[in-house]
């Protein structure tokens, strides 16, 4: 129970942050931690920026993360890796998706986007999970659980039981989508192996 931790979740509007972040305090709180929970929509409906601040441990006072102090950050999207850069540390786990989302400068040409961005973490000592989500919950059969595949992925390196999160999932997810979400979640961890 010693273990603590910070995880930052950080992507565009749509994309499932918050139920990721959600399945991951509740699993947290599940296995004996105390869990702090913060969300920053902004302009999410728009395709905005979405971050979310978790903190675990035997006692946690503030959701907030101190820059340089995330231990995992989950992107949802490969620019968003490097968005809180600031908040990352040597040796933070950075589990990305692969998956690009233009933002409007680039879609509309004004802009270019830029090459080598995980390159460039790892030259900072952060490591990095590239995680093809997208392609993962492809495979599933439901697009939708991009989300949970990533979730999957950062089980990995959490100090939680694999089937405390699918105990959370079971309750949390709508029971017409359990057994997908699920079959998600495992292809996200079968991704670290």
């Amino acid at each position: 129970m010693e273990t603590t931790g910070n995880i930052l979740f950080s992507g565009v509007g749509g994309q499932g942050i918050l139920l990721a972040s959600e399945i991951t305090a509740m699993s947290l709180l599940a296995a004996g931690y105390d869990a702090k929970k913060s969300e920053v929509h902004g302009m999410a409906q728009r395709g905005g920026s979405v971050v979310a601040e978790l903190r675990y441990g035997k006692k946690v006072y503030s959701p907030l993360i101190e820059p340089g102090c995330v231990d995992i950050q989950v992107a949802f999207e490969t620019l968003e890796a490097v968005r809180y850069l600031p908040y990352l540390h040597k040796g933070s786990q950075v589990v990305v998706n692969t998956q690009r989302i233009l933002p409007p400068s680039v879609a509309t040409g004004l802009a270019t986007y830029p090459e080598g961005i995980l390159d460039e973490l790892r030259n900072r000592g952060i490591n990095v999970l590239e995680v093809d989500a997208f392609e993962l919950a492809q495979g599933v059969g439901e697009i939708r659980t991009a989300n949970v595949v990533l979730v999957g992925a950062m089980s990995k390196f959490l100090p939680v039981d694999e089937a405390v999160f699918a105990e959370v999932i079971a309750r949390r997810v709508p029971p017409k989508f359990r057994d997908v979400n699920m079959q998600a979640f495992q292809a996200g961890r079968r991704s670290c192996e």
